[in-house]
């Protein structure tokens, strides 16, 4: 596996680093477990101010990181300062509310117990490139303050933003081993998951890679968490105000140039009238982006991630195409260095067609018409995904009634699905399981131990005291 940087809007390779080697890999284990060992003891407010010093350094240097985002993946340096922020928000959430989330819970109708969260050990996680940051904070946060130790296999094109969220760490005072950044291979990450000293394991990657991990670690009877794929529906209802669902359907299709797992890929309008005349206002947001280089704030179409993902999108459109779908807007690789790809509207899109059950990750829509909400709400359950979906009306109460039927683990009304550090965030179907993020996040990796206390002298279970 080759851990380089490559300037995805010029295609130059930047850097390349090594690979970690099986006896350091075995070195940085030991040394996470010792740190497990010290990090379980410490109280919550010694976790807590560690982590508030990461999120202070995260934004003492909000400029710098937010460049190797755009260096490394192509995102916009606007939307790299916003996971920025966001990725420290996240810290600093559960630094505060961690001892809230630590408290032991009474059980009332069992006078003498209560059920405690403790740590496990160390949390490996694989992570993805489209929100380098974000992904890891996350992680990190909820994990390390509950008290467990956090090992991290970060994407292979994303390296020095790796490196520099661990640097984080260490900048902050850290014991060594509380947070490792690894670059390892496919073999040495199927060694970590079998390692009876990793106690859970967390990816949030493609459907493929995620059905790989969780097999490894179901076998080793391992907890684990899947964050996967996802093809969320955005549904425009009648009495939706059009301007600003355009404007929100716009910014949920193309944020992060269209890469993100819960972006709204598959736009829904209910009747052909407002169908029509909403895929002509798409069309002319879309097709006014302009294509450029992510660091200049003029930019609001960058790149995608890499040549591969690139070439996987044209593919991708052009079966679309054969397969009876028209193209009505884009299609196209934009004729620049590195890796564009215009704006792309897709419509016609039968049952049949390829990319109908499939996630276009990149700046390419998928627009539907229907003739009726029964009909929408159809067409958004038909994928194989449940990750997010949005439905847009001006009726709050229809839209949280269409939204109860709607097949994901996340619902908005009147807004793209998105994310912030109290909203839990997972999916199902084949968008994978478990929760990130809120109480629910810090609540997946921890021994949610029973203490019972019975009084001094009571009898077994079961012995008749009458007798």
């Amino acid at each position: 596996m080759a851990y380089q940087t490559i300037n995805p809007s010029t295609g130059e390779v930047i850097k390349r680093f090594t690979e970690i080697s099986d006896a350091d890999l075995d070195a940085t284990v030991a040394e996470a477990q010792a740190a497990f060992e010290t990090w379980r003891q410490q109280p919550v407010k010694h976790r807590a101010k560690v982590l508030n010093a990461v999120a202070a350094k995260l934004r003492e240097n909000a400029e710098e990181y937010a460049r190797y985002l755009t260096l490394e993946m192509g995102k916009l340096i606007a939307e790299a300062r916003g996971e920025v922020a966001l990725s420290a928000a996240i810290i600093d959430y559960y630094a505060a509310r961690a001892e809230a989330y630590l408290k032991p819970q009474p059980l009332p109708e069992a006078p003498g117990s209560i059920v405690e969260a403790r740590p496990l050990g160390i949390i490996f996680g694989v992570e993805p490139w489209n929100f380098p940051y974000y992904q890891l904070a996350r992680v990190a946060g909820p994990q390390l303050m509950v008290g467990n130790v956090v090992m991290i296999k970060h994407a292979s094109n994303v390296p020095q933003s790796a490196l520099a969220f661990a640097q984080l760490f260490e900048d902050a005072g850290a014991p060594k081993g509380l947070y490792t950044n690894l670059f390892a291979n496919f073999e040495q990450v199927a060694r970590l998951i079998d390692d009876p000293r990793i106690r859970g394991v967390t990816l949030t990657g493609s459907e493929r890679a995620g059905a790989i991990v969780a097999e490894r670690a179901g076998r080793n009877l391992k907890k684990s968490v899947m964050e996967l794929g996802g093809s969320d529906p955005l549904i425009v209802l009648e009495d939706a105000p059009f301007e600003p669902t355009l404007d929100n359907a716009l910014w949920g299709r193309m944020n992060n140039t269209g890469q993100s797992c819960v972006a709204a890929k598959r736009i829904i309008v209910v009747g052909k009238n407002r169908g029509a005349a909403f895929l002509e206002g798409l069309k002319a947001r879309m097709g006014a982006l302009k294509t450029g280089d992510p660091f200049d704030p003029d930019t609001t179409l960058g790149p995608v991630c890499s040549e591969q993902a690139m070439h996987r999108l044209l593919e991708q459109i052009e079966a679309a195409s054969n397969g009876g779908a028209e193209v009505v807007l884009g299609g196209g690789r934009v004729k620049r260095p590195g890796f564009y790809v215009e704006a792309t509207i897709l419509t016609s899109i039968s049952r049949d067609n390829p990319i109908f059950r499939q996630e276009l990750f990149g700046p390419v829509m998928s627009f539907y018409v229907v003739d009726s909400e029964e009909e929408a709400i159809a067409l958004a359950n038909a994928t194989p995904y449940g990750l997010g979906g949005s439905v847009f009306t001006a009726d709050l109460t229809r839209g949280r009634r269409l939204a109860a039927r709607i097949e994901s683990g996340m619902v908005f009304v009147n807004h793209p699905t998105w994310t912030a550090p109290e909203l839990p965030f997972g999916g199902v179907k084949r968008s994978g399981y478990g929760r990130e993020l809120s109480e629910l996040g810090f609540g997946e990796f921890v021994n949610r131990r029973l203490i019972n206390v019975s009084p001094v002298g009571a009898p077994p279970p079961g012995v008749n005291q009458g007798g």
